[in-house]
């Protein structure tokens, strides 16, 4: 278990690696042999078995975007305030791109990063739960840097790069993200979570519009009201309906 009371800023240390199966994977093996706790941040310029939501492949360019896990302490969050770590990790993103690339930035219900309709980077998150309390959790981020050719166009992806016309330092950016990061986890556990939930609705991808989606083999169409603090995606279409995690597909060209 990641000591509780010796919590080191998120980014501290920062490995930077040159090729990994998976950041997630590599920094859950090291917190397992008791090598890294929280703060610990692992980088890579290229993997080659990441994964993005849903069992999905996320594929990146060797050595042109932010490939990037943080082992982080949760254990003051209740077991039933899980999606608090993801709203904290979605908001510490936005805080990090926003920055660069504007107010079009947005957040799409759970974690992903899109700017306009395109997506510009995701954020894995896994959990490490034992009986009733948290003994860990890794925060997997993938965010398009300088990449400008995708060989996946199913979510329109785009780069900063695409956006600004501008080439980055993807180490040095990764850890202005780990700032980010860090101001967010404080705000966090220091009583933050209902003012996050409500920032990152402000945040949310497609608020207050009509959107298309599928459930199952059923397609239709429902506004996006907001997500609550269970992490379910609250739509009106008539009545209001409340719908988890990896239940809808969003039907967006």
């Amino acid at each position: 278990m990641l000591p509780i009371n010796a919590k080191t800023p998120i980014g501290e240390p920062f490995f930077e690696l040159y090729e990994v199966d998976s950041t997630n994977i590599y920094a859950i093996d090291k917190v397992q042999a008791n090598l890294a706790a929280h703060g610990a941040a692992f980088f890579a310029n290229s993997q080659f078995a990441g994964k993005g939501q849903r069992g999905k492949i996320w594929n990146s360019e060797s050595g042109s975007n932010i490939i990037l896990s943080v082992v982080i302490d949760p254990s003051s969050l209740l077991i039933n305030q899980q999606f608090a770590i993801s709203a904290m990790a979605s908001l510490a993103v936005y805080d990090f791109f926003v920055e660069m690339a504007g107010e079009e930035t947005k957040i799409k219900w759970p974690n992903d990063l899109y700017w306009r309709d395109r997506k510009a980077g995701g954020i894995l998150i896994y959990s490490h739960i034992q009986g009733k309390k948290w003994q860990y959790a890794i925060l997997g981020i993938g965010i398009n840097i300088n990449q400008t050719n995708f060989s996946d166009l199913t979510n329109q992806p785009v780069s900063l790069k695409q956006i600004t016309g501008k080439s980055y330092q993807p180490v040095e950016l990764a850890k202005q993200l780990c700032v980010c990061l860090e101001q967010r986890f404080k705000e966090m556990e220091n009583g933050g979570i209902d003012a996050q939930l409500k920032e990152y609705n402000q945040h949310l991808y497609k608020r207050g519009e009509e959107v298309r989606f599928k459930k199952e083999n059923i397609a239709f169409s429902a506004t996006v009201q907001s997500v609550n603090g269970h992490g379910e995606l609250v739509l009106k279409n008539g009545l209001e309906d409340h719908f988890g995690f990896g239940e809808l597909n969003w039907l967006i060209s």
